[in-house]
């Protein structure tokens, strides 16, 4: 396995890629690209249909999957507010690839077996396939994508994020293969000598101590631990600091623990969700997930220094629990809200990455959406960064 990336900030998406290939081409000794993924910047819109041909001219004949993103990250760094195109080649041996193509239209519904799921991916769940997925958030539904992937390939890594860049439906660019689509969603499966881990930052940190829900209704949080929630929020909003005080009127959110069997949940355990009103007749909170009595849960804070602390300690753990292969790449899905407008400051996760995880190719894009799990289960994300790192599996 052999992966490389780069980046240009060409005025000319001709010119973008033939630097890319040519930064490529000198380091890539591998016979050949299997796989090449790529990012283009809004800044390119008038030339999104030419970018199959282009990627064809310069690299050769690996399958194309990409997509058009508000910023793109290539070779390590993060290029934003400018033109953008960023792109990895892989030499893949002993992986097979398979691309697909998905619209509304054809999702299957809520009650079709996973034969379904795998006819619309071309894919049998006994191949263990980890997935890299792009879709564009005008026309297809996530989430009920994601919901079926995972009850059809329970065991396989999904990875991937939403296209940005397009105010209106139709103007953002999804690639695969020698064709451009305007909507719906792209993916490949990889399966063989292949294994995917993932990283999902999600920016926060706890505050106050786990409880669980004793009450709720749909996805209204109305009991903790026996008592009220908002009462059980006014409790711990008086014993901030004055700092958190003023993070939690707009920085404020609810973790919730996926994995029913963790007794001690720690960081990368909760999925983060927004509180997103109030119930007042009911005295409860409504958050952006549907909530289960029994479930543990604990408010979050999230600003700038938290966020780099997740981060920090996410990756630190992830490079102290897995070895680090020579012939490794990675794929970033980083949400628009992080970057420069977060951090004040270009390539803060990706300098954050080399410093504590490797020095790999490191390509992806920033989304408006990103996928990645939490415990067993695939979701949408917002304000997080999901890395996806590709190593040998010699089974």
């Amino acid at each position: 396995m052999k992966w490389a990336s780069a980046v240009s900030e060409a005025t000319s998406l001709e010119d973008a890629v033939a630097e890319c290939a040519a930064a490529i081409e000198a380091e890539f000794v591998a016979p050949g690209a299997d796989l090449v993924v790529a990012f283009a910047s809004p800044h390119y819109a008038a030339e999104f249909e030419a970018v199959p041909e282009l990627v064809s001219r310069h690299v050769g004949d690996g399958l194309l999957i990409g997509c058009s993103g508000g910023g793109v990250i290539g070779a390590g760094h993060e290029v934003e507010h400018r033109p953008g195109f960023a792109m990895a080649v892989a030499h893949l041996p002993g992986v097979e690839l398979g691309p697909f193509q998905i619209d509304n239209g054809s999702l299957p519904d809520a009650d079709s077996p996973p034969d379904a799921w795998e006819e619309l991916v071309g894919t049998r769940a006994q191949a263990e396939p980890q997935f890299i997925l792009l879709a564009d958030p005008f026309s297809i539904a996530a989430e009920s994508l994601l919901m079926g992937l995972d009850y059809a390939f329970p065991k396989s890594v999904k990875i991937g994020g939403l296209a940005s860049g397009a105010q209106q439906p139709g103007g953002n660019a999804l690639y695969l293969g020698d064709e451009v689509f305007r909507g719906g969603a792209v993916g490949v499966s990889l399966h063989g000598a292949i294994a995917v881990d993932t990283v999902v930052a999600q920016g926060c940190r706890p505050i106050g101590r786990p409880m669980q829900v004793t009450s709720c209704s749909e996805n209204v949080l109305l009991e903790l631990d026996g008592h009220g929630s908002m009462e059980v929020l006014r409790s711990l909003f008086e014993g901030l600091s004055e700092q958190d005080q003023e993070l939690a009127g707009h920085s404020l959110f609810l973790g919730v623990v996926m994995d029913p069997f963790k007794d001690s949940p720690q960081l990368g355990d909760y999925l983060i969700r927004n509180i997103v009103g109030m119930d007042r007749a009911r005295g409860g909170l409504a958050i952006g997930e549907m909530l289960k009595e029994g479930q543990t849960v604990q408010f979050h804070l999230r600003d700038a220094e938290t966020s780099a602390q997740d981060l920090d300690a996410l990756l630190s753990r992830y490079a102290s629990e897995h070895p680090i292969y020579e012939d490794t790449g990675a794929l970033l899905f980083q949400c628009l809200g992080r970057g420069s407008y977060l951090y004040g400051r270009p390539d803060h996760d990706t300098d954050m990455f080399r410093e504590k995880v490797s020095a790999m190719p490191l390509t992806g894009f920033f989304c408006n959406g990103e996928i990645g799990q939490v415990g067993d289960t695939t979701f949408l994300h917002g304000y997080t960064s999901s890395f996806g790192i590709f190593r040998p599996n010699h089974g």
